[in-house]
């Protein structure tokens, strides 16, 4: 008995897994035909602005930890917190190994399915049902049995529905990388926004602290009869309305934290807010110039649209498969007997070896559908990798064209600020020269806080779109590929 398991397991193991492998093979898309991201390629000269330039270089590579770029301790300390206790996160490597366990799992079909089994029973058995007037008898069945079968994958539709879950297993794992991606990206956006909204609050307190000194000069030239009441209560307007605009950004920037104390798996109460200024975030000066024929071997987004563009290409396979005759080689063996201590007597000794064949005759027009509904699927990934694709290549231009006008922006605001900086620079001097009231110095000085904050923004614009740029090429995530 014990032998002839052997033998026909031996013998299952050896025959071929398929014959054949019904479907297409996929071959990974090729990428757009272009050598250049925007019309007229990359600046050839250095983006240059307050004081920092960026250039674009072949050899400049990408980290995957791409955020120490910007030279920020509170930056790299929150995306280590994100990265650690993001739910996001957990969640996505969760379902990672799902997947590959789904996969492993799968895989199973390869290998004969083993079954082993044993049964007692208490029966009886009446001979009129075989046409005898002998008396009817009670007995012990006791059944001890293992069996042994097969599926020959003659047409490869096992091997094809393995390999989607290995497509799928790769769809996740590029899904997790894109978790990533968008979660460090996030958290830098955010810090470097709250940087922004503290300097401004900064700047704003300090004009609103000018504006109250310009209103109480006022209302004395205005009670001195020289100057219109007129004049202070536009004033007085001016700084109520820049008064309003401080809880705005405040509350600006308290949103800010509270997503960051979200994106690091913790309630608003227990993050704590680094101090953290623009003048602390550094602008990274080299730029990576990369192959637009290498951003589809890059970007996480992409990748996993091409792993589901796998899937529906094995799923034509296995569609196909199913629509022709299948075979399946069984053996059994075991014992019957009327009692435990005779159980592995050979007389009791049984078995059988079995090939079934199976072929579909008529499904209503089921399976063949099911096939067609495959081919459709597979024309929609396909069309959906297509538009992810050229998705990405328009983020990329789109931030490179933004860094280029980033740069001329802040030139232009820097200008404009050194000009008003100049300009309450010889307002004193004629201020302590005699020759001017204090009122000038502080309507030239709150002049020049307003540029001073456009230039803020600025500044903040051009490093979060630096962010962009890194996010647009896949982050850095292409090194552990």
């Amino acid at each position: 008995m014990r032998r002839l398991l052997r033998r026909a397991a031996v013998l299952l193991l050896a025959l071929p897994l398929d014959a054949c492998m019904m479907g297409p093979n996929f071959s990974r898309p090729p990428p757009p035909k272009v050598d250049q991201f925007v019309t007229g390629g990359l600046p050839a000269e250095p983006m240059q602005a307050a004081g920092a330039s960026q250039t674009f270089s072949a050899q400049a590579d990408l980290p995957s930890d791409w955020w120490t770029l910007f030279g920020s301790l509170a930056i790299d300390n929150a995306v280590d917190e994100a990265l650690t206790g993001n739910a996001t996160i957990d969640s996505a490597q969760a379902a990672l190994r799902q997947s590959e366990d789904e996969m492993r799992a799968g895989a199973g079909i390869f290998f004969p399915q083993i079954d082993a089994g044993f049964g007692a029973s208490r029966q009886k058995f009446s001979p009129l049902r075989l046409g005898s007037d002998q008396p009817s008898t009670l007995f012990n069945l006791f059944t001890l049995s293992a069996s042994v079968s097969y599926v020959l994958d003659i047409w490869g539709g096992q091997a094809r529905m393995v390999e989607a879950l290995r497509a799928r297993e790769d769809a996740q794992r590029y899904s997790v990388l894109a978790t990533y991606l968008t979660l460090t990206a996030n958290v830098v956006n955010t810090m470097i926004a709250r940087a922004a909204y503290t300097d401004q609050i900064a700047a704003t307190s300090e004009m609103i602290g000018l504006l109250q000194e310009q209103v109480r000069i006022t209302r004395a030239q205005s009670d001195a009869g020289t100057s219109a009441y007129s004049a202070v209560l536009t004033l007085e307007n001016e700084q109520a309305t820049l008064e309003a605009s401080v809880p705005t950004l405040a509350q600006k920037r308290a949103q800010a934290e509270d997503l960051l104390a979200v994106l690091s798996g913790m309630v608003p109460a227990q993050w704590h807010a680094p101090e953290l200024s623009l003048s602390d975030i550094a602008l990274p000066s080299t730029l990576p110039d990369t192959v637009p024929a290498s951003l589809v071997r890059r970007r996480p987004d992409i990748l996993q649209a091409e792993a589901a563009f796998h899937v529906a290409s094995a799923n034509i396979g296995v569609a196909t498969a199913n629509l022709l005759p299948g075979v399946t080689l069984s053996a059994s063996g075991g014992y019957d007997n009327s009692s435990m201590s005779t159980l592995l007597h050979r007389s009791g000794q049984i078995w059988a070896v079995a090939a079934d064949i199976t072929a579909p005759v008529f499904h209503g027009g089921t399976l063949w559908f099911q096939r067609k509904a495959a081919l459709d699927a597979y024309a929609q990934e396909r069309a959906a990798y297509r538009q992810v694709v050229l998705s990405a290549f328009g983020e990329v231009a789109d931030v490179l064209r933004a860094l280029d006008n980033d740069a001329r922006a802040l030139d232009a605001q820097t200008r404009a600020m050194d000009a008003a900086a100049q300009a309450l620079h010889l307002i004193r001097i004629d201020y302590d020269a005699g020759t001017i009231g204090y009122l000038q110095i502080l309507v030239a000085d709150q002049q020049y806080h307003q540029a001073r904050i456009a230039w803020l923004q600025g500044v903040a614009q051009r490093l979060q779109d630096t962010v962009a740029l890194y996010v647009a090429l896949g982050g850095g995530w292409n090194d552990q590929k």
